[in-house]
């Protein structure tokens, strides 16, 4: 099992404060999900966890994470390649051989077998956010970080999206940025608010992810969720 990341500190853009005296633990091998309203950091935490924040300037200590796997709100899927070559983009931008076998069969993981060979145009959304799964999927990587991955969704589509998620991503370490109460509720081992100066810790709901969406007390989680986002800061 992979060891806990921790981030501890403060960051800013160029002179503008983004959070100060966070500190955030991923327990492993669970999903946290992390709510707030905008501007007040997620993605930038998100970012430093993934070694893609650049522009910010952050004071303290971050855990090393080894290598993470992105899944963002965006499938970003190049037009120009089939699916199963975005889906092995990871090791061609590396300059190592893509392994074809695991690809069409993580291809059959998410249910996309029959499309190996086709273009992100000719797929549905929904598709597409496969695509971008199997490609998440095969870089193999301990931890996850999934930047509000579903939004752009109808809600059949991110409730299928969710449970095969969360199946396909067992025993990972995952960091979930979400808008989404219902989905927090749904996924969450670990539910914070994050605000400019704190973390809230919100109960999760019994049982195993995914858990059913109506079920009483992700019902209850959720409306939580929403009151408190809703409460100013």
């Amino acid at each position: 099992m992979t060891k806990a990341l921790r981030l501890t500190g403060s960051a800013m853009i160029q002179s503008t404060p983004i959070f100060s005296e966070l500190d955030l633990t991923l327990e492993p091998g669970t999903w946290t999900c992390l709510l707030g309203a905008s501007g007040v950091g997620k993605s930038t935490v998100l970012r430093l966890f993934a070694g893609l924040a650049e522009e910010v300037s952050f004071k303290g200590q971050m855990t090393d994470t080894g290598g993470v796997a992105l899944m963002a709100q965006q499938d970003l899927l190049l037009p120009w390649l089939s699916v199963i070559d975005n889906v092995s983009v990871g090791a061609r931008l590396r300059g190592e051989t893509p392994d074809k076998a695991r690809a069409e069969e993580t291809l059959a993981q998410v249910g996309l077998a029959d499309h190996a060979t086709k273009h992100p145009t000719a797929l549905s959304g929904g598709q597409r956010q496969r695509v971008a799964l199997a490609r998440t999927l095969m870089e193999d990587r301990p931890v996850v970080l999934l930047d509000e991955p579903f939004s752009a969704l109808d809600a059949l589509t991110r409730a299928q999206m969710q449970d095969l998620t969360a199946e396909l991503l067992k025993d990972r370490t995952v960091l979930l940025v979400t808008h989404d109460p219902g989905e927090a509720a749904r996924l969450g081992q670990t539910i914070l608010i994050m605000t400019r100066s704190e973390l809230i810790k919100v109960a999760a709901p019994d049982g195993p992810i995914p858990r059913p969406i109506d079920a009483r007390d992700v019902l209850h989680t959720q409306a939580s969720l929403l009151n408190q986002l809703r409460r100013p800061r």
